[in-house]
Order: structure tokens, then sequence, then C-alpha cells
């Protein structure tokens, strides 16, 4: 299948959170902690941010959306600066080990490097059910950089 990507603006943020949607209810528990997705506060805080929050889609030739990836530019002192940190990544179960994830990876990795950023960094659930998650990172590239803990600020909404 030919399959384009696309970097969406938020004109089109609809599409990427109807995909988040799609992530947090296949994440299972995982998902559900965060509460539902406020639309109004996402876009406020996409638009005030506009130039560090990255969507990218992939579009197959019969122009339906067949996988989303979203990330956001972070600084920090231990990577000398800028770097990116993939938030969310899905494709659609019937697409999956057709090569869209790795596309939406390398399209990624070309902003990165546009970008002069020195890394990409992304956590992925430690459950045994996302192994195969894991291993799809792994052979992007990524290494194994440790757990990464959270602490909720909120318990009324998403997170």
């Amino acid at each position: 299948m030919k399959v384009t990507i696309e970097r969406l603006g938020i004109d089109q943020a609809d599409i990427a959170l109807e995909w988040v949607g799609k992530l947090l209810d296949e994440l299972g528990a995982e998902g559900k902690e965060l509460g539902t997705l406020d639309r109004d506060r996402i876009l406020d805080a996409w638009k005030m941010n506009a130039d560090r929050v990255h969507v990218f889609a992939a579009r197959s030739e019969n122009n339906g959306i067949v996988g989303v990836l979203t990330l956001v530019e972070n600084f920090a002192i231990y990577t000398n600066g800028h770097y990116g940190l993939i938030n969310e990544l899905l494709v659609s179960p019937e697409h999956r080990s057709s090569g869209i994830g790795a596309r939406l990876i390398e399209a990624v990795k070309e902003l990165g490097r546009s970008r002069g950023w020195t890394r990409i960094e992304v956590t992925t659930p430690e459950e045994e059910r996302w192994l195969r998650t894991r291993q799809f990172y792994r052979h992007q590239g990524f290494v194994i950089a440790g757990p990464k803990l959270k602490f909720l600020l909120q318990s009324d909404g998403p997170h």
C-alpha cells in the first residue's frame, strides 16, 4: 500500500484527538487513568506551544489515515539542549508490520536532524503485552534508557 507521511497542523487537531483516543482505548488501564480528553484544554496548550508540538499522520492512497505520531520538542541539560519526545504513536491494527510505523519514526528523525536535536526519546509500557512495541522501537534504533516514573498532579481529568 502506498502511504504518504504528512504534518498535521492545529486545524487538523480532530484527527490527532481521534487517534490518541484510539491509543488510550488500546492501552486499557494505562489509558483509562488519564480520563477523557479535554479538547479545549488540548487546543489551548497546542496553540501556546505550536513551535514545539509536532503531529505526523500516515495517509493511505485512498486518503484514509492509517497511523498518527505526536511528539514535542523538549530541553534538558543532559541532552545538551533540545530533543524530541514521542508521546503517542498508533498504527491501525490492520496496517501494523507494514512499515508505516517505521516511516513515521523516520519523519521524526528527519525533523530532529533539521532542528539540531541531540536525541529522540520514547516511553513504552513495561508489561509483557507491550513487548512487540518495545521490539519495534529497538528495531528503529532506540535503546533502553530506564523506566519512567510519574506523579499525577490532578485527579479530576486528563493528566
